[in-house]
């Protein structure tokens, strides 16, 4: 049984006198336990995509199943980790952490608990009663991802998470991240429009075409850079030709 399944997705934004066609005819599948990324052109539909897959957009044509159920809404299943942290600034970092917890109904004892680890297992132990200015955007962000995983999301959404950061910080947030969602042996999707990044981090990067997004075409990252960090997979002997091959890849479609 496939994890996550897309089948036949059609999105199209309607106005008084337009309909723009997004997205057409995208399906695919991801296993339990897999790193996929959406590189394409901008305006190519990935975020439209990710969307929809997190219910936050029901698409005109298709099903998304996730664990063999339809995904029709908003599930707490799924977790979204965007370009900005989102933490409420007038709020602790404890408090913002147990947001999600909150409003699902969960913020137990255990939940706390586990959720103070988390912030521990990222190197933020003794931020808890700090608030979010008082941090790095770089400790933001993983401030932001520990909300996200105190819910225990099945599948991990990342929407250009690590866009906004400085070079360094981002390259060792890709490597935290990626050990992370790995330990726990998360599902995750990524929206990206680094290349590098893509082969990083991911198992397989799906390539869109531009609009009307529809999957152009799917690398497998060779599996001596899939066993490695996203750091040390970028200084690999195999990763400048599996870099080349994608960017030739997405010219042609320019």
């Amino acid at each position: 049984m496939n994890f996550l399944k897309l089948n036949g997705i059609y999105h199209t934004y309607f106005t008084k006198s337009t309909a723009t066609t997004a997205l057409s005819d995208i399906s695919l599948e991801v296993e339990e336990g897999e790193f996929v990324s959406f590189l394409g052109p901008s305006g190519c539909g990935k975020t439209t995509l990710l969307s929809i897959i997190a219910g936050l957009i029901k698409p005109t044509e298709g099903e998304i199943l996730l664990e063999n159920e339809p995904v029709s809404k908003a599930d707490d299943k799924i977790g979204y980790m965007l370009q900005q942290d989102y933490l409420f600034p007038w709020k602790t970092i404890e408090e913002n952490i147990f947001i999600g917890l909150k409003l699902m109904n969960q913020l137990t004892e255990e939940k706390k608990n586990y959720a103070l680890h988390l912030l521990k297992e990222m190197g933020l132990k003794g931020v808890e009663k700090q608030f979010p200015k008082q941090l790095s955007g770089g400790m933001r962000q993983r401030v932001a991802l520990v909300r996200t995983l105190a819910t225990e999301p099945k599948l991990l959404m990342l929407d250009e998470p690590f866009s906004a950061l400085d070079y360094q910080t981002k390259l060792k947030l890709e490597d935290l991240v990626s050990d992370t969602l790995k330990s726990f042996k998360k599902t995750a999707i990524l929206v990206t429009h680094d290349i590098g990044e893509a082969i990083a981090m991911s198992d397989r990067v799906f390539l869109l075409s531009p609009r009307p997004g529809k999957l152009h075409k799917t690398f497998f990252i060779p599996k001596e850079l899939r066993e490695l960090a996203p750091f040390e997979a970028r200084n690999h002997e195999s990763y400048p030709a599996v870099f080349q091959t994608i960017w030739k890849e997405l010219e042609s479609l320019e």
